[in-house]
């Protein structure tokens, strides 16, 4: 002891003593879980909670989110806008400005359970909706352009409002408490998808806030994220120039709207846009044949603005497809299964084995190798 304190050996002699748990289990930050069926059969929300639950120590409670695939049959023909707003002034800015652009089906408040787990949540809103004949402003766009422009117009002009989630018989339910609450608080218990994803927070160099919990969405893109996107500068930057504007706080952001970019409006397989992510090194490029030596070298000249640098797991979704990918080095975990039809990812087994305790296999994929697995039809 010197002056009443702790010296640096007694504090860790003290902490290794009282906490040996520190030792035996690497937490690598958020959770992730995902979960797909791939002849469409519809899956109670349930799983998805019960999944995600399993990796609590993995989070802070300061968010935790839910992406969910077939749950709006009667009105899939519709955009499903799914907003949170500071008060019911900015939702009224809000429903102004998707009036000049949409024809509205239907406008309600999201349904929610009072959950003790969850504090002053903001005023949650979805609208469903199509784009106007009559369209004011963007005629040349096509209606997905048109949306994305709408949402984009939206947050980042209506102060204390944001459309999280937009896409057709799918939607985000996201805040800021564990994801086991976060769950419970939006009933997903009472939906059915044929896909889920599932985020358990903890936030690192952004703060944790309604808005930047994850999963993050743009039309039926989803993406939930396990690690750190030091990129996002460069990231945000080149996806400014293609009309995306970062508006949430959260590096997480730019790669729902690289997915966007590069798969719907570029065209890439989800094979070729994981290879933009987390590309060859160019030592291994050297070593290729000419003609994939070539096609890898095109890539990244092409695209190196859109490459993600930093220790990450994503899961990624548009509703035909559930995809896993790692950092090129492989700094966060992510394990898949398979049982019949249905393939789980998450951070950790005991995830996967707490909803399906006897998969038919189980692996851990391999380095910047993404796992794409597509539902029939």
């Amino acid at each position: 002891m010197n002056n009443g304190c702790l010296s640096i050996t007694e504090y860790k002699r003290k902490i290794f003593a009282t906490k040996s748990y520190l030792r035996e289990k690497d937490i690598s930050g958020c959770g992730l879980f995902g979960v797909i069926h791939r002849k469409r059969e519809k899956l109670s929300g349930q799983i998805a909670i019960d999944a995600i639950a399993v990796q609590h120590d993995r989070g802070n409670g300061l968010g935790g989110g839910f992406a969910a695939y077939g749950i709006y049959p009667e009105l899939a023909n519709q955009y499903a806008l799914h907003l949170m707003c500071d008060d019911q002034t900015a939702l009224d800015r809000a429903q102004e400005i998707i009036k000049q652009y949409f024809v509205m089906h239907l406008s309600e408040p999201i349904p929610t359970r009072k959950t003790s787990g969850v504090i002053n949540p903001p005023v949650l809103w979805r609208i469903f909706v199509h784009p106007r004949l009559d369209r004011p402003a963007w005629v040349h766009l096509n209606d997905d352009d048109y949306v994305v422009a709408v949402v984009m117009l939206v947050n980042k002009q209506v102060p204390g409002a944001y459309i999280f989630s937009s896409g057709k018989n799918m939607g985000a339910f996201k805040g800021v408490g564990f994801p086991e609450d976060i769950g419970d608080f939006f009933r997903l218990d009472e939906y059915k998808g044929y896909i889920w994803t599932a985020h358990n927070r903890f936030p690192t160099n952004t703060p944790g806030w309604w808005g930047g919990a994850h999963p993050f969405t743009l039309l039926e893109w989803s993406i939930v994220h396990n690690g750190e996107i030091s990129s996002y500068g460069i990231n945000s930057r080149y996806l400014c120039q293609h009309d995306y504007e970062c508006t949430l706080m959260t590096d997480t952001e730019v790669v729902a709207y690289l997915l966007d970019l590069l798969i719907r409006k570029h065209g890439l397989s989800k094979q070729m846009a994981s290879k933009v992510f987390a590309p060859p090194f160019w030592d291994e490029i050297e070593r290729m044949d000419e003609e994939e030596k070539e096609a890898y070298t095109a890539l990244r000249m092409v695209y190196g603005s859109a490459l993600l640098n930093g220790p990450f797991a994503i899961l990624f979704s548009d509703g035909k497809s559930l995809t896993g990918l790692n950092d090129r080095i492989k700094l966060r975990p992510l394990i898949v299964a398979e049982k019949d039809e249905l393939v789980f990812m998450a951070s950790e087994d005991c995830s996967i084995r707490s909803v399906c305790p006897e998969p038919d296999k189980l692996w851990a994929p391999k380095a910047g190798e993404p796992v794409i697995v597509e539902v029939e039809g």
